[in-house]
């Protein structure tokens, strides 16, 4: 979690009074965030003659971008605290509003595009060095080191609007580079920074790319290139009264999430405070036009009932309601439903997404260490395992008794590992696919356990024969119809690999496990409860050597269940993976045994 170093005279100051260690530790832990250390502790720093100041560095949620920087802990701090009202971010009404024409040459390189203009800012040097320091965390943090999104931050008093954004060969973007005195172009400038300690980690976002996305200002003036760097021209200072803010992305969501937490905290300095002037963002070929930053409160709901129950507290509506304002968050009950909060998230918390994070905050302003102890009753299933986890343990235990081992390979995988190299096609419909992955091993959520077994095989081939592997855990699927659009599954996979192909062990091991569940083996046509195979045409096994399992239950013999299949491995499976001996394996979704 990110660590934010903040001056402790001055947040004391914000907050009204002063603190012990000791009592400032308390109110962190009452508040979710957590002290890490107090400078004033140890030995404080001299520089030129002039003793350091006092920091205190506080630990904080990695979702939690409002308090990346002093200006939104002391604000959190103070709200929590009743010392001040939630702000109203609002939107200012320009006499003549600044725009962005972005052009549809963008879409090659970065598309999204957001700005916003803090009028009348007052600079200190501590307030200017707070707006860059939450700058670096944001990009280091939710815009994964520029990748996704990046600021630039102008004066807007050395530039002139209208402003566009394009994409532009590197040779035709000329300007001198934030705080140097050389013009260069695009390739003159990847050249001169591909050895700096600090840009030289980004150049290869754009690098290789035939156009460079650049900000101009009416006179073609060089603004920014993002995502590297700005122009020394229009660079801010602790003169500077009028910032523009603009922030370019990849991604759309975070992009509006970074303009609106940039805007909010640092708002808070401007003339009309927690007033922020809009930019109008001109994109017509795409139909991405619109007023830019939207600072309106989104509206969810939350169950009171929900509330009290994760909670253990019983407290009517308006006590939960005026709790939740603690938190910054606006509730109030619902005019149609008793058991209803209709509740207004602040732009600036963009970490609440579900009724689950409402009611985590509604703990907080409780307080933990007010909520009530109690014990279950008998009757109840807190504390228990799920019987889903029952069932797998059970699997889990009697396989490792028949001497095969237990692996836990990952959850994601490559697109091709899931599908191609098992000889499956992707019907588009199946597998939960990564927006943006990290690398290409990390593509897709599994829709099998094959992948990570056979992965495990080929890094063991040195290992004597036979290797008998398996696995309990889940895989995903997709499906539109649900909330979350997926669900797990809870599978039980495992594969044999010798020198024969193994295929009786198998078969031997599915007979073990399932008369451990008491499910006896029954012949297809007869209309009884237990579990049959039947013959399996699969490009994943071998011709001939493959079977599917089925289970009908004794609540409903009626309906038969596909648990999975087992066979011989398709040769041809096994070069994709490396295996250079046979193997046999078994995959069954164990929930229908529940």
């Amino acid at each position: 979690m990110p660590t934010v170093a903040v001056d402790k005279e001055d947040l004391y100051e914000a907050l009204g009074r002063s603190y012990t260690t000791e009592e400032f530790d308390n109110l962190c832990f009452e508040f979710g965030i957590e002290l890490d250390e107090d400078t004033s502790q140890g030995e404080l720093a001299v520089v030129d003659g002039v003793q350091e100041r006092a920091q205190l560095k506080i630990e904080i949620g990695a979702n939690r971008y409002d308090m990346l920087c002093f200006e939104g802990i002391a604000r959190a701090l103070k709200i929590y605290l009743g010392l001040m009202d939630v702000p109203n971010y609002r939107l200012s009404k320009p006499a003549k509003m600044q725009q962005i024409i972005v052009k549809p040459e963008t879409a090659q390189i970065r598309q999204y595009m957001a700005a916003a203009v803090l009028r009348g800012v007052t600079f200190t040097p501590r307030r200017y060095e707070s707006f860059i320091a939450l700058q670096d965390k944001l990009h280091s943090n939710l815009c994964r080191n520029r990748t996704l999104v990046s600021m630039g931050t102008h004066d807007l008093d050395t530039i002139e609007g209208p402003f566009t954004y394009e994409a532009l060969a590197p040779k035709d973007i000329k300007f001198v580079p934030l705080n140097q005195s050389q013009e260069m172009d695009g390739e003159q400038l990847m050249e001169f920074y591909d050895g700096d300690k600090n840009l030289g980690r980004f150049l290869h976002i754009i690098r290789d790319s035939p156009v460079y996305p650049v900000v101009l200002d009416a006179q073609r003036r060089v603004c920014s290139l993002p995502p590297i760097i700005n122009s020394d021209h229009s660079k801010i200072s602790l003169e500077t009264r009028n910032v523009l803010i603009e922030v370019t992305a990849t991604d759309k969501t975070k992009v509006e999430i970074v303009v609106n937490q940039l805007v909010a905290m640092f708002s808070e300095y401007c003339a009309a405070p927690f007033e922020i002037e809009p930019v109008a963002i001109v994109s017509p070929h795409n139909g991405e036009s619109r007023i830019s930053p939207d600072l309106t409160p989104r509206k969810t709901t939350a169950s009171v009932a929900y509330i009290k129950a994760c909670c253990g507290f019983d407290l009517p509506a308006d006590a939960i309601c005026k709790n939740l304002e603690k938190m910054s968050l606006l509730a109030q009950p619902s005019a149609t439903d008793a058991d209803v909060l209709d509740v207004r998230v602040p732009c600036t918390r963009s970490d609440v997404l579900h009724q689950c994070d409402i009611m985590e905050d509604a703990g907080i302003a409780y307080g933990y260490n007010n909520l009530p102890k109690t014990f279950p009753n008998k009757s109840s299933t807190i504390g228990d395992a799920f019987p889903i986890n029952k069932i797998a343990d059970i699997v889990r235990r009697e396989v490792a008794a028949a001497g095969w081992t237990e692996v836990l390979p990952l959850i994601l995988c490559s697109h091709d590992e899931n599908f191609k190299f098992l000889r499956r096609v992707d019907d588009g419909q199946t597998a939960v696919k990564l927006a943006n992955p990290k690398t290409l091993e990390y593509q897709v959520v599994r829709t099998s356990l094959y992948p990570g077994l056979l992965k495990t095989v080929r890094e063991n081939r040195k290992h004597g024969l036979p290797i008998k592997i398996f696995e309990v855990s889940d895989v995903a699927f997709k499906d539109e119809s649900s909330e979350r659009k997926s669900y797990n599954e809870r599978h039980w996979g495992a594969v044999y690999c010798g020198k024969t192909s193994g295929f009786e062990t198998v078969h031997g091991l599915l007979d073990r496990v399932m008369k451990m569940f008491r499910v006896d083996f029954v012949a297809e046509a007869d209309a009884k409860p237990g579990y049959f195979i039947r013959e399996l045409a699969s490009d994943t096994y071998f011709p001939g050597r493959a079977a599917a399992v089925f289970f009908r239950s004794k609540k409903d013999p009626a309906t038969t269940h596909e648990l999975g299949s087992f066979g011989i491995l398709h040769p041809d499976v096994l070069e994709n993976f490396d295996v250079a001996y046979v193997a046999s394996a078994i995959e069954l979704n164990i929930e229908p045994l529940l």
